[in-house]
């Protein structure tokens, strides 16, 4: 199939019925930045700016079923995965995903802002097993970065060693990311790839209360840089911009914490 002006990128992930996270900032994030958004939607929650208060997962062949279908009617150039829930869900994605032609980048979401629990713990072996060695990027927050390596992320030395043995368990390349460190007013996002010391990427943080979404959003962001045909490294510098000023004009529509502000940059840029 031909790509489209606007390539097809896919989301694989949870529903944020708050608008803010999850498969609703996926396609956000794809249409601002001039791709076409697609979705596998692999769990629905009940949620807003005050936390999540239920989900409900389809059957493990219907989310196969979604997948099958979107590869099969569309020339999908990167796709991204977030919230896998459950092992049975994990085992029907890497199925869909084992003969995939396109980048993938994989979030590990294992847990929401407000501390709900997204991936069962029975699940994590399953998402080592089948979903990390299908990744040309993971990207995992330092929470999670320590949940796969089973160590304590305190130090650039950690740091090292973590992405070493993330990058043991498959995945072409690692973006352990610098949001839950104390890093004071700049943010270090660390890029690493087999064979080579980890890449500090460093940006001024942002202080704002309103940053539900932030994980989905960057993946989303590297997704679809690549499937417009970055390399990986401007794919997640540009992401990384993207974000930044989503940050920087993010705002609470409800009540609660509010999402970042994916349409930032067409506000900054607003012609009508």
């Amino acid at each position: 199939m031909q790509q489209p002006a606007h390539p097809c990128i896919l989301t694989i992930a949870g529903s944020d019925s708050g608008g803010g996270a999850g498969i609703q900032a996926d396609l956000k994030t794809m249409t601002v930045l001039g791709g076409f958004g697609m979705s596998v939607v692999t769990a629905l929650t009940a949620q807003n700016g005050l936390g999540v208060t239920g989900i409900h997962a389809p059957e493990p062949a219907f989310v196969a079923q979604q997948l099958s279908t979107v590869l099969d009617g569309f020339p999908v150039a990167a796709a991204k995965t977030g919230m896998l829930f459950s092992a049975p869900i994990i085992e029907a994605v890497a199925d869909g995903l084992a003969s995939k032609n396109f980048p993938l980048v994989v979030d590990p979401v294992s847990v929401s802002q407000s501390g709900h629990a997204l991936l069962r713990e029975d699940a994590v072996a399953a998402l080592i097993a089948r979903i990390l060695p299908l990744a040309d990027l993971l990207t995992p927050n330092r929470p999670e970065a320590e949940m796969l390596t089973g160590m304590a992320i305190d130090s650039e030395t950690d740091v090292a060693v973590a992405m070493e043995r993330i990058l043991a368990m498959g995945p072409r390349a690692v973006l352990i990311k610098g949001g839950h460190f104390d890093s004071g007013d700049t943010l270090v996002d660390w890029l690493g790839v087999p064979g080579a010391a980890p890449v500090p990427l460093p940006q001024p943080r942002v202080e704002t209360p309103n940053n539900h979404g932030t994980g989905c959003t960057l993946s989303a962001a590297i997704a679809t840089h690549l499937g417009l045909g970055c390399d990986l490294d401007t794919a997640v510098r540009r992401a990384q911009a993207y974000l930044h000023l989503c940050l920087e004009k993010s705002y609470a529509p409800g009540r609660g914490t509010g999402p970042v502000n994916h349409a930032a940059p067409w506000e900054q840029n607003r012609t009508l």
